[in-house]
């Protein structure tokens, strides 16, 4: 599928009413999709002032803006492609070669942009071998998490994508890493390429060997970072970037990290040298951040002190976690229930003190199902329990994480955890945080709402010498800098912050060493 490339006797001109037409179709293509149809595709279209704002910049950093041989290997219904007529005279297009791979996107653009001179290739782009070499590669690509991505497939686009790059991305890496890294076959000595991508490849571990890539294959000479409060797309909740590189040997020895704002008028801007960003490992600190000296660095980390793990996964929380009545009701014997704090929306408070039992003393008091008995043993002795096991057999049982394990209602075992941390939130002011440190004095483990906190033996040991010190540590972690955990953390659309355990491992805490030496 396809139309010509433009003659030279040819002139064209845009009709303004074209990218009205374009936003029409572009919204039935989208109405005729459910989300859970388009987030397998990717499909995430780039609004009409980003698409402008992100190919004004690009032609401004062109050794050639009189001969644009233009390229986008996720074309939708041709967002960029209406912006270039917007920002360049079409005599300077010389040429314009794109990819769609889903049909009824390919045919609109088809209809769209017949008369215009692109050659749509309706194809997945990772299938596909160049037909010749381009100065201009703007593009949003798919946002596919690799979870989404067939084993096969993912297989063969990991080969295709080192075989083209040099570069092996892990099996965690999204679909937008291999576009990004596979474009460079595409591109002419000198090339111009932007990339709206999401911004967390800054900081994830998979996002390494992107980075790598930037300062090692290409001349990177700027990474625009989106306030994540500003949120680009309507229906995607991502903090979103654009980086911009050019395909040459590498010679800059520093790149423009610039943030919130426009392009061409950001927030902050700082030049950042390319040692400290092979040496940072959250390329999200630049532009707002310092960078960190080795003596930070070698900084006292919480993993000196803790082991960092996340919640019990249960399988089916509405199956595995009741209250009290329910327990009462269903005649389930309570020797095979333990406390748990589940979601954190419903934990308010900041120290869960506890019964004589050990059970937290909350409003909501909830257990977890955790029998380590097997079948024949629970038929015979619980008659009840293997009634409710049962009548989650052919649902609860056929889960994802259910089904993997040696026996499906066998849970992990987690032992109550001295602190709590939520994982996940959003900062309601300047000064308060996005996650809460809680103290736990109940037997309670806690799901994957939140990351437990063991001691390692040194301070376990310290700690049932001077049991004051429990509280003095959960008090000095809460009264931390909110941007102590949001800087080693990621920030995602609209303000959402998380972090992993191995970000909260992270964290600075010179604190807790002159705590100890007390």
């Amino acid at each position: 599928m396809g139309t010509q490339n433009r003659r030279s006797c040819t002139v064209w001109t845009l009709d303004e009413s074209i990218e009205n037409r374009r936003l029409s179709l572009q919204n039935e293509l989208n109405t005729c999709k459910s989300i859970d149809e388009r987030r397998r595709l990717g499909q995430f279209a780039t609004p009409t002032l980003l698409a402008r704002e992100i190919v004004s910049f690009g032609i401004k950093h062109m050794d050639t803006p009189k001969d644009i041989r233009f390229f986008d290997p996720a074309f939708g219904t041709g967002a960029f492609y209406s912006a270039l007529f917007e920002k360049a005279t079409f005599d300077n297009i010389t040429k314009a070669t794109v990819v769609e791979i889903d049909p009824s996107f390919a045919n609109v653009a088809c209809d769209l942009w017949a008369d215009y001179g692109v050659n749509i290739i309706n194809a997945d782009f990772t299938e596909v071998d160049p037909d010749d070499s381009y100065n201009f590669i703007i593009c949003n690509p798919p946002y596919v998490r690799h979870h989404l991505i067939d084993a096969y497939r993912k297989a063969e686009i990991r080969r295709k994508t080192e075989q083209v790059s040099g570069v092996s991305l892990s099996g965690l890496a999204g679909l937008y890493c291999h576009f990004l890294l596979q474009s460079i076959q595409w591109m002419a000595e000198g090339a111009v390429a932007g990339w709206l991508i999401p911004s967390e490849f800054m900081d994830v571990n998979y996002g390494i060997a992107v980075k790598n890539f930037l300062l090692d294959k290409v001349d990177l000479f700027q990474i625009h970072r989106f306030n994540p409060v500003d949120i680009q797309f309507d229906d995607a909740l991502v903090s979103s970037a654009v980086v911009w590189f050019r395909k040459k040997t590498p010679r800059n020895q520093s790149v423009l990290f610039t943030y919130g704002g426009s392009l061409d008028s950001p927030q902050v801007s700082k030049v950042i040298s390319v040692e400290s960003l092979r040496r940072e490992t959250k390329w999200s600190r630049f532009p707002c951040l310092p960078q960190r000296s080795s003596i930070k660095l070698s900084v006292p980390k919480l993993k000196d002190y803790f082991e960092v793990k996340r919640g019990i996964a249960t399988g089916g929380n509405d199956f595995f976690i009741m209250d009290e009545v329910r327990i009462v009701e269903l005649g389930l014997p309570f020797e095979f229930f333990r406390p748990v704090l589940s979601s954190a929306r419903y934990v308010k408070e900041v120290e869960i003190e506890s019964d004589e039992f050990g059970n937290p003393l909350l409003s909501q008091r909830l257990f977890l199902l955790d029998c380590r008995l097997g079948e024949d043993e629970i038929r015979e002795r619980y008659p009840k329990l293997w009634s409710y096991l049962e009548s989650g057999r052919d649902s609860v049982a056929k889960g994802y994480l259910c089904k993997a394990r040696r026996c499906w209602y066998f849970q992990e075992r987690r032992e109550a955890p001295m602190i709590v941390c939520t994982y996940m939130g959003r900062q309601s002011g300047e000064n308060s945080g996005a996650f809460r440190f809680i103290l736990n004095n109940s037997k309670a483990t806690v799901t994957n709402s939140y990351l437990a906190l063991y001691p390692r033996k040194l301070l376990s040991d310290v700690i049932v010498r001077r049991p004051d010190l429990k509280r003095m540590i959960w008090e000095m972690l809460s009264g931390m800098a909110p941007g102590k955990l949001r800087d080693e953390g990621r920030v995602y659309g609209g303000g959402l912050q998380k972090i992993e355990p191995s970000e909260l491992l992270n964290v600075d805490v010179p604190f807790l060493e002159s705590l100890l030496v007390l």
